[in-house]
């Protein structure tokens, strides 16, 4: 049984976003204020779209403030599908327009092929990162860790930066950040959202094999704080 980690249960959608949007700039400005940079690490999908608007707008000093993702599809930058035209177009406007914005996808024909210079375009970004916001699968599955890959032992225990995932049950190669990597870092948030995703949850707690559901390695560990946001 994995002990629980902060639970933060909002009624609505909006009234998570509004209070993660605020304590994420806060956080992201303290960082510049101290250390003279921050770094944030976001997720894919459509659950974080408005999170990212707010966060456009917030009052933080962005032109100090490193981006990258926690994921990617091997697509080209311009697919629907790719999580970077998601950044590029919900959060790197506004305020934030001015942020080092730094993609997984690269030149290269494979993830497997571009990994290397995927951890070269991440070498400026604060160590460990201030900010990762993940998201959650149905299966368990955060980043690209799917428990369907055979990359997955690889991915929960690698001491590298990010490494190429080939899911059975999910379209396009990807490259996606490790553990080791996403451990990395002051705060990580989970921000899920309805009640399947509230029922998966609550059954990853059930133990700590992280291979069946991977997002217990994140539960699991006490490296990190981890707060958890869910709104129905």
């Amino acid at each position: 049984m994995i002990k629980e980690s902060v639970f933060k249960s909002f009624d609505d959608k909006t009234a998570l976003e509004n209070q993660l949007a605020e304590r994420i700039a806060k956080q992201l400005q303290e960082a510049v204020d101290t250390r003279g940079q921050a770094s944030l690490i976001v997720s894919g999908g459509s659950t974080p779209v408005k999170l990212f608007q707010l966060l456009s707008h917030k009052n933080v000093e962005w032109s100090e403030v490193y981006i990258t993702l926690a994921d990617e599809r091997w697509v080209d930058n311009d697919s629907d599908a790719s999580n970077e035209k998601l950044v590029r177009t919900h959060l790197l406007q506004n305020k934030a327009h001015t942020a080092k914005f730094r993609g997984l996808k690269n030149m290269f024909s494979s993830p497997e092929e571009g990994c290397a210079m995927a951890i070269e375009q991440l070498a400026n970004f604060s160590n460990p990162f201030d900010v990762v916001v993940l998201g959650m699968g149905n299966d368990g599955h955060t980043c690209s860790w799917f428990p369907c890959s055979k990359e997955i032992e690889e991915a929960l225990s690698t001491e590298k930066l990010c490494v190429a995932v080939n899911p059975g049950s999910a379209p396009n190669p990807r490259l996606s950040l490790s553990k080791t990597a996403i451990l990395a870092s002051r705060q990580i948030y989970l921000h899920i959202v309805g009640e399947k995703k509230l029922s998966v949850y609550r059954q990853a707690l059930e133990n700590e094999d992280a291979n069946t559901m991977p997002i217990r390695a994140v539960l699991a560990q006490h490296k990190t704080p981890v707060d958890v946001y869910w709104s129905a």
